[in-house]
């Protein structure tokens, strides 16, 4: 356990020491808030009026409050797996500069040399995540609150389990890369594509029904649901009390992702909760025994 700390301490320490590293994970979600709120706001509002009878006249604060639900919880979703890699790069940096041959040669174990990179990066996405659901949080406020502190306490709970996703995601990819350009390389591409297959720029519920038969098998679709479901309970919530049809609420929920459905069958919260759990577990599973099974890959050879 002493050893863990140490080594948690010092790759924590030098994640916040390299500005470059800290700088790139603090801005990713400022841009991701200021692009959703400026491109993707109007979609989002033409989405949730398109599933409104016109018959309905629906308050601009509802609006307001629906699209501002749904742009945080997708600025989380994403933000919480693409923060983790830029986090991650330390892992990647050790190879390249050859201090992870000295780790490896020292009398620790190669589990808690990679544990030791998987919570370091987990402090340091979370103290960046948690930041910017203050932000997101503060914007929401602007534009129309319907949450109640349940529904916050669990946008924490959603962001800190995603976290831990997205971390140990990371730290399995990053097992198997060398180079500053690769671990930048996946960085690009997990950032640009990561938020269409959870379902974070464009609801999945738009997709054919063969992408959303596939993207079911995806953890990270239940984390964006998650989100959207505490983000927007509220709002559902207000719409009842206002003379809103069940059926109408319900095909807004269907339309942005709150209802999932697996095979045609609908996807409790509960349930989203144990995929999402199991699978952090599983990715943790794998990513220990890839550094215990072959714990060399991790040394750089000296030249």
């Amino acid at each position: 356990m002493r050893q863990l700390n140490a080594l948690v301490k010092r790759n924590t320490k030098l994640f916040f020491k390299d500005k470059g590293m800290f700088f790139t994970s603090l801005i990713t979600p400022v841009i991701l808030l200021v692009l959703y709120a400026t491109f993707l706001s109007k979609i989002y509002r033409d989405t949730f009026a398109g599933a409104v009878p016109a018959v309905l006249q629906v308050p601009d604060s509802l609006i307001d409050g629906c699209v501002g639900g749904q742009l945080i919880s997708s600025i989380l979703a994403v933000s919480c797996v693409t923060v983790a890699f830029c986090s991650n790069m330390l892992m990647v940096q050790d190879k390249v500069t050859g201090s992870i041959h000295d780790l490896t040669i020292s009398p620790v174990k190669s589990s808690t040399l990679a544990m030791g990179y998987y919570f370091a990066t987990l402090i340091s996405t979370l103290l960046v995540c948690y930041v910017a659901a203050a932000f997101c949080l503060g914007y929401v406020a602007m534009e129309g609150w319907y949450m109640s502190a349940g529904d916050v306490l669990c946008i924490v709970l959603d962001v800190f389990l995603l976290v831990m996703f997205g971390t140990a995601l990371s730290s399995i990819i990053g097992y198997f890369l060398s180079t500053q350009g690769q671990i930048s390389a996946v960085g690009t591409i997990v950032s640009a594509g990561y938020g269409f297959i959870c379902g974070a720029y464009m609801p999945i519920s738009q997709f054919s029904e063969e992408l959303q038969k596939a993207l079911s098998f995806l953890p990270g679709t239940y984390g964006t649901s998650l989100l959207r479901n505490h983000a927007l309970r509220g709002v559902y919530e207000e719409m009842r009390q206002q003379g809103f049809p069940e059926e109408v609420v319900e095909a807004i929920r269907d339309s942005i992702d709150c209802n999932l459905y697996f095979f045609g069958d609908k996807v409790e919260i509960s349930t989203m909760y144990l995929v999402l759990t199991v699978s952090v577990l599983v990715l943790i599973f794998v990513y220990i025994m890839l550094n215990r099974l072959q714990p060399e890959k991790n040394a750089v050879k000296r030249a």
